[in-house]
Parts: C-alpha cells; structure tokens; sequence
C-alpha cells in the first residue's frame, strides 16, 4: 500500500514537472519571440538610437539603412555596434536594404536634413518632405506591413506625410511627437524642485516646435498637483516657471548653437517608444497622433498622450485642458495644418498620396 501511494505520488510530481516545463518553454518561446527593426537614417540621431537600442538589449535584428553613398558608413555602424553585444544581449545587426523591411516589426525614419543654427523645425519642410517621400515609397514597395515611427522634423508634418503617402491606418504611424520636450519638461521641474525626473509627471503637448505648450494643469509630483506641491516650496515664483517651460521650448536651439546637433536626447525617447511597440506595453506617451476632433482639432497629427503597444496607436489619451491650453492646442494645430495645406499644393505630394 506505501509503495503503491509512493508510486501515485511520483507520477503526480512527474505530471507537475511536465506541466512546469511546458508552461516555462511556452513562456520562454513568449519572450523569445524574434523582434525586427530597420532603422532608416543613420546620422547623429539614427546611429544614437542604434547604440540605445544595443545598450538596452532592445530587439533580437537591426537593420540599417543609408543612401548608397553612406552605405559604407552604415556597413561600419553595425560592426562597432555588434562589438558591444557581448556586454548586452544577442542581436543581429547589419547595413540593409529596403527589401529588409518586408518582415520588419517597426520601421523607424531619423533621415533628413539636420536642423541647422538659425533653423526652425519648420523651416525644414521642403527638403525633409521629398526625402520622406521617397523613403516611404521604397518602404511600401517592399511588402512592409509593421508600424512606422518617424522623428525626422518637422515631425508632426513628416508623420501625417508618412501616412499620406503609406496608405497605412492612422495607428501604425507615429511621431515622436512631444516625448523629448515632454522629457525635458520633467527633468527641468525635477532640477528647479529637487526631486527625481522620475516622480514628476508632465506634459508638453502640440506642435514639436515653437508653438508647443506645457500642461500645468496637470503637472504634479508624485501625484501632488504642482500648485499645491509649490505651496511647500516658498522659494519657486511663477516668473521662474515662465521660465524653465521657454527653457524647455528652446532647448534645441541652445543645444545647436553649442554642439551642432541634438541627438542623444532623442535617441533614448525613441528606444523607450521602440519598447513600448515590441513588448507590448500599452504604455501611455506623448506622441505624435493623428486627431479626429479631440481638442477641436481634425486631419493633422500632433504632440498628446497616448496609448501605444504592440499595434500601434491604441487610443489617444485626451487629458482636460483649460481654457487656455485648449487654445494653445487649437493655435499649434493651426499653424500644423497651414503648414501641410501650402506643402499639398505640390502635384509631386499630392499624386504620390493614399491616404
């Protein structure tokens, strides 16, 4: 009779062993699951973003795209790259072709012209508008069917092109939209405030450019809306928030005129959007959206947060806004649409759009 209960009991603990492995191989084939992103562009922000992705084990394939006459310098990139994935996870990383798009999980567009000192994003349309098109097209042709996130600028502008000229649906293109100044925003109060970027919520939202606004209403730290957070703070008066939010505004141009360019900054905004697609996370971010009467505004994307996982755009995340942030919205978006309407008078752009 022992050795008969022994006996079931061994089996029991046998069938619960199999059951354990299989339930820790169907896990582990979850999270193994292969990950493809090609990057497009492989400048200052482009080859920043490649270094982010690898830092933080982000994707199992990485492929990047030049035009031919920096074929070489992309053929370079992922070698130095690959020599840093014995400190970070295994990933395949080479210089690709637009044909590489065609099984890609998430295409990301860094090419165009760089901001130069003096520029304003905007000023940036035309050139950046016919690099778009093409990348887009080529992108298209080769049977992608993932999602597009763009941070060439003017963003809002490249993203709403991307869609025209994709044919894609609206949640499968995304702009980086306000994530960066949404960053800088966070950090800037965590400085004036003392406290850490990470318990300060808050957002810029509209344009990514000029005409962008910051949310006080709902900023807070740690879930103390920020007005009655000051109230413990005698030492912070409103002149100096004006202050710190044109700081923030403004914070590319300061970057320019002392180094060039802006690009680690970005770089990790865009490897915290990259993860949030690959893994699924419906993370809530400030991205660049298309609108459909949110805020008043239709038919242009621009800066809010939304959710966003593994198919793109779930929702977009409307927060309330007073009077005079809904007025800032409708003016930034304003200013978006006039930009796209004049750029739309090109037969080039207007033949060349599905959407």
């Amino acid at each position: 009779m022992t050795k008969t209960f022994k006996s079931g009991r061994m089996k029991s603990y046998e069938n619960l062993s199999q059951k354990n492995m299989k339930e820790t191989f169907r896990l582990m084939n979850l999270t193994k699951q292969h990950k493809k992103v090609i990057l497009v562009g492989d400048g200052a922000v482009g080859s920043s973003y490649a270094f982010a992705l690898v830092n933080q084990g982000i994707a199992q394939e990485l492929g990047i795209i030049e035009i031919p006459q920096l074929h070489e310098k992309a053929v370079g990139d992922a070698l130095d790259l690959s020599h840093a994935l014995a400190f970070t996870s295994p990933k395949k990383i080479y210089a690709a072709e637009y044909a590489d798009c065609a099984d890609a999980d998430l295409v990301v567009i860094t090419a165009g012209a760089p901001q130069k000192p003096g520029e304003t994003r905007l000023d940036l349309v035309g050139k950046n508008l016919a690099i778009n098109k093409s990348i887009v097209t080529e992108v298209v042709k080769s049977g992608f069917n993932g999602i597009f996130l763009v941070a060439a600028n003017p963003v809002d502008v490249l993203t709403y092109s991307t869609w025209k000229f994709s044919g894609f649906p609206k949640e499968r293109v995304i702009g980086s939209g306000t994530s960066l100044d949404s960053a800088r925003f966070r950090q800037a109060l965590a400085e004036k405030l003392d406290v850490d970027a990470r318990s300060v919520h808050a957002y810029i939202m509209g344009e990514h450019g000029d005409s962008e606004f910051a949310v006080w209403s709902h900023a807070n730290i740690a879930g103390v809306n920020l007005e009655e957070f000051l109230k413990d703070t005698q030492n912070v008066q409103e002149t100096e928030l004006i202050e710190l939010f044109e700081g923030v505004r403004d914070a590319a141009y300061t970057i320019i005129n002392k180094k060039g360019a802006t690009y680690y900054g970005i770089a990790v905004a865009l490897a915290r959007i990259t993860k949030a697609i690959l893994d699924d996370e419906n993370a809530v971010l400030p991205l660049s959206v298309f609108q459909e009467g949110q805020y008043g505004v239709s038919n242009v994307f621009i800066g809010q947060p939304a959710i966003v996982g593994a198919h793109g755009i779930v929702r977009p995340v409307n927060i309330p806004l007073n009077d005079a942030e809904q007025q800032k919205m409708k003016a930034s978006a304003d200013e978006l649409q006039a930009i796209i309407d004049e750029a739309w008078k090109n037969p080039e752009f207007q033949e060349a759009s599905i959407n």
